[in-house]
């Protein structure tokens, strides 16, 4: 009988952009996953087209690759806050992490948030200081801090003692020692090997597979992804499903995937210690747990963590409805989220009662911006409201969430960020200065964050970066004042005029061109003041024959705001929509006709 491959399970975690799909690319071209005269695109596990526009990873990944005959499969986590809770189902699967830091930034909120959960569950990471070619890098300086954070987190001895790897991921490389020379990513390699022992042989145990994410097939359903801690499992084989409940069911496996690389590849059986997925069991969930029929262990339950922030999906009824959407009624809507709940368990959907509307929670702006977007591409055309934060009671007092920031921003612009934040309700922690740039550390209530990250920008001439993350929920802070600004609010339906819009462009910035259609209550531009205007910008000038010395001038008017879906999220008020369509991103009132407006604010005041 042949030997057992030796097999070790490892996560990459990190703060977002520290380079965790850099470094996984690096593992797999030096292992030899890839030809070599294969294509590769820059991160390749990022296969999702949001993922690519925007340099981050959303959904968790596994790839698999072979150093000196052990399999190592690797784990690409997200890195935004809104995802913190896969991360932790994933570090509770792994024999490992490599906790990547960048060498200029240091530890962040999220890198605090990774390690906490890693050190919580007995892991001992191996940390990898990045780009460590900046110009400004501190490599040793970052690896006091990280040290401090260990002993914070009130890491245990054998945890302090982690190994230290420097690098640059971009370019494959790890060292030992930042003066060392190196071309490849051998030290890190041998690092892994002589920190992490190999998954013990635990095949002639009774099965224990728990799940801890999932996928979703068109043909094959949902599939559930997970690592096998006893036993072994055969395609076909009968097993007994330990449930969320409590309960127990019996279900086959239909199909059996393991990962060659960035590949699932059907296998005839799993052993103990390597990581699968698992498809036939229709209604499998995170933390359940897959045993043999004659013996069932169920595994301690893994939590889904609790939504922060819901938003109401709407049917689009604006007069512009159905012109470039192929799905738009509720049926449509109500499917698509159905669909959505299969492998997204972070989200929890709600039918509110009485309207053609479902109440989504999740834990974010990105978090459901993203499933917004992805709707968008596939044809779909909704409404969606103000987002609001989920409060909840505890031993009677109203709770709210909290969220942790870190702002760096240059010295000239601190004070205004400072009274923002503030006015936002938030609590100073620390501020320190370094390069004519200051740190500033802030405990702010999620409610007071939705909004201000287009404001932050504008403070900052785009020079400031604000990083966030959960950190708990605290008593109820109060009212938080929302955007001060009116908007401009279209009276009539048609095409927008030039003459009209260079007119109203003196009191307003402008979302919209000359030349675009408009409708009754569709916002086409932000007031100088606080209250909203009702418009005309169909208005053209009148024709006559009479010419004057410079007032026929040809009108220049400045480019339009536009809006990207988070941008419009953070800007509306309670009373204004979000119009998302496939080719096209409106702000709408929630009333649309002006009379009806005026009557509904009178008789609500």
């Amino acid at each position: 009988m042949s030997k057992k491959q030796q097999i070790i399970n490892l996560a990459v975690i990190a703060h977002v952009d520290a380079g965790k799909s850099t470094l996984v690319d690096a593992f797999l071209n030096q292992s030899g996953v890839f030809r070599e005269n294969q294509e590769v695109v820059d991160c390749v596990m990022d296969s999702n087209d949001l993922e690519r526009e925007r340099g981050i990873t959303i959904y968790s990944k596994n790839c698999s690759i072979e150093y000196k005959g052990i399999k190592i499969n690797i784990v690409d986590t997200p890195g935004h806050a809104d995802f913190s809770s896969e991360v932790e189902r994933i570090i509770r699967a792994v024999d490992a992490a490599i906790l990547i830091v960048d060498s200029s930034e240091g530890p962040l909120p999220q890198t605090r948030f990774v390690l906490r959960k890693a050190l919580e569950l007995g892991i001992k990471p191996i940390l990898f200081i990045n780009k460590i070619d900046k110009k400004d890098q501190r490599a040793k300086e970052v690896v006091d801090m990280v040290l401090d954070l260990f002993i914070d987190l009130n890491a245990d001895d054998e945890q302090l003692e982690f190994p230290v790897v420097y690098g640059i991921a971009r370019e494959g490389i790890a060292k030992i020692d930042p003066e060392d020379e190196s071309s490849d990513l051998t030290p890190l390699f041998e690092t892994i090997l002589g920190h992490v022992e190999p998954y013990p042989d635990y095949d002639d145990r009774p099965l224990q597979l728990q799940i801890n994410d999932l996928a979703y097939d068109d043909y094959i359903g949902r599939i559930g992804i997970g690592r096998v801690y006893k036993g072994t499992l055969k395609a076909g084989q009968t097993v007994a499903v330990s449930k969320r409940d409590g309960s127990t069911a019996k279900a086959k496996v239909s199909r059996l995937l393991a990962y060659q690389g960035i590949k699932q590849t059907a296998v005839d059986e799993a052993v103990s210690g390597d990581m699968v997925a698992v498809a036939g069991i229709a209604d499998i969930s995170i933390g359940e747990t897959i045993c043999s029929v004659d013996s069932v262990l169920p595994m301690e339950m893994i939590e889904i963590e609790e939504p922060t922030l819901s938003m109401n999906f709407l049917i689009n009824d604006s007069p512009f409805s159905g012109q470039s959407g192929k799905y738009v009624t509720t049926r449509d809507l109500k499917a698509r989220l159905d669909k959505e709940l299969e492998v997204n368990v972070g989200l929890k959907v709600e039918k509110i009662e009485g309207e053609d509307a479902f109440k989504v929670s999740g834990r974010g702006e990105l978090h459901l911006s993203i499933l917004l977007e992805n709707m968008r591409r596939e044809g779909y055309e909704l409404s969606v409201s103000k987002p609001e934060v989920l409060l909840r009671k505890e031993s009677g007092m109203l709770m709210e969430p909290v969220e942790s920031v870190i702002i760096d921003t240059p010295e000239e612009y601190h004070s205004t960020v400072i009274s923002k934040l503030n006015h936002r309700k938030g609590i100073i922690q620390g501020m320190t200065s370094e390069n004519d740039y200051m740190r500033l550390e802030y405990l702010v209530p999620t409610r007071g964050l939705i909004g201000y990250n287009s404001e932050f920008i504008n403070d900052t001439r785009g020079e400031g970066t604000l990083v966030r993350s959960f950190e708990r929920y605290e008593e109820y802070k109060g009212e938080i004042p929302q955007r001060l600004n009116g908007v401009l609010v279209s009276q009539s339906e048609g095409i927008a005029k030039a003459y009209s819009l260079d007119n109203l462009s003196k009191r307003a910035v402008m979302f919209i061109d000359p030349g675009e259609r408009v409708y009754e209550g569709m916002i086409i531009g932000v007031n100088s003041r606080s209250e909203d205007m009702a418009v005309n910008p169909c208005k053209n000038k009148k024709l006559t024959n009479t010419r004057a010395s410079g007032s026929d001038d040809a009108i220049v008017l400045s480019p339009p705001r536009t809006f990207t879906l988070e941008q419009a999220i953070e800007f509306i008020k309670d009373d204004e929509l979000i119009e998302v369509t496939p080719d096209a991103i409106r702000l709408r009132k929630k009333i649309l006709n002006e009379q009806d407006r005026i009557k509904y604010n009178k008789s609500n005041s």
